[in-house]
């Protein structure tokens, strides 16, 4: 007799990951009397039913293609008892059979808001075990209900197509994080959980309407399901597939565009970048404040707005403040975008 349908289903899911892994990062040729060390892949848990459902198939499956399996639980200290917490996960990992496990404690900032600031300090940590133990991969836990949450805060956000598309399959440095479960929803990763008597915590900040994205997966979505009908978040799933797909040949237009508007100086040239459509001339604007020192996370659609009326409202309006101290402003026919 087989597993149950949803751990199936969740192993499955690793096991074409894990497969992706192995291409994109092919065993180095070694002398014939040497062993060439397998890839290690870590999964990043949070002791919650997706990730340790994610750790489990990742234990599962990754002896079967040779690869080794580690995990790694960030320690925000948010909350009273966090650090006992951290190593109730690090011991239930090592039960699962991962090593190397380790508990990673972190500082959050305020900067951009308490969800923000958690989550940059847990990729920060994330990154800097990955470097440290030479991880090929990172797994993580975002299942399609996450997905269908991230499409709709960036509808409210109003920053573009970009922030529609949701969450990449694979993102980071050289396809570093990997996500499993983007077509799977948090019922399948909770069953999982429970007939493998996996134990698994609830964090308390998740169920917080202090917090938008609590307030929207429990009031927010089940009010747009009771309205529109079962289905909604299956729908803004596809819609955050969908929207990736145009963002990236968009964005592949604007850096094939971007060495044409620029003059000797590497400056940009306002009159190219008027004829331009104005999704692909608007990236091109994004990304040079980008490089000027403006942080992507805080760079809002109407900070790029207010930079693209230089070019097609020009009426003699002066410098636009952008996040990170960097400043725009319009010079004899060149758009000038650097540090104020």
């Amino acid at each position: 007799m087989g597993p149950h349908p949803a751990v199936a289903a969740i192993r499955l899911a690793v096991r074409r990951v894990l497969h992706d892994i192995l291409n994109d990062h092919p065993t180095p040729e070694t002398a014939s009397h040497e062993r060439p060390a397998p890839p290690l892949v870590l999964v990043a848990c949070s002791g919650g039913a997706d990730s340790m459902a994610l750790a489990s198939a990742l234990a599962f499956e990754a002896p079967r293609l040779g690869i080794r399996a580690g995990g790694v639980t960030v320690d925000h200290g948010l909350q009273p008892g966090s650090d006992l917490r951290a190593e109730e996960v690090v011991l239930r990992l090592r039960e699962l059979g991962l090593d190397p496990v380790e508990a990673a404690a972190v500082t959050v900032g305020r900067e951009g808001g308490p969800e923000a600031a958690a989550r940059d300090a847990r990729y920060a940590a994330l990154d800097a075990a990955a470097v440290r133990h030479g991880a090929a991969a990172v797994l993580l836990g975002h299942t399609r209900d996450d997905q269908a949450e991230t499409v709709l805060l960036g509808l409210a956000r109003g920053s573009g197509i970009r922030s529609l598309s949701g969450m990449a399959a694979v993102s980071g440095a050289d396809g570093r994080y990997r996500r499993p479960f983007l077509q799977l929803d948090r019922q399948t990763a909770r069953k999982a959980c429970m007939v493998q008597s996996l134990p698994v915590w609830d964090d308390p900040h998740n169920a917080d309407p202090a917090y938008t994205r609590s307030r929207l997966r429990h009031e927010g979505l089940p009010a747009l399901e009771k309205a529109l009908g079962k289905g909604v978040v299956e729908a803004l799933a596809r819609t955050a597939q969908l929207s990736r797909d145009d963002a990236d040949a968009l964005d592949a237009w604007a850096g094939q565009a971007e060495a044409s508007v620029r003059d000797a100086t590497g400056l940009l040239e306002c009159a190219k970048l008027f004829v331009l459509p104005p999704a692909v001339r608007r990236r091109i604007l994004r990304r040079a404040a980008i490089e000027a020192g403006a942080p992507a996370g805080s760079l809002f659609a109407r900070h790029i707005e207010e930079v693209d009326r230089l070019i097609t409202g020009w009426r003699g309006q002066g410098v636009i403040n952008l996040p990170g101290k960097v400043v725009a402003q319009r010079q004899g026919g060149r758009l000038v975008i650097r540090q104020g």
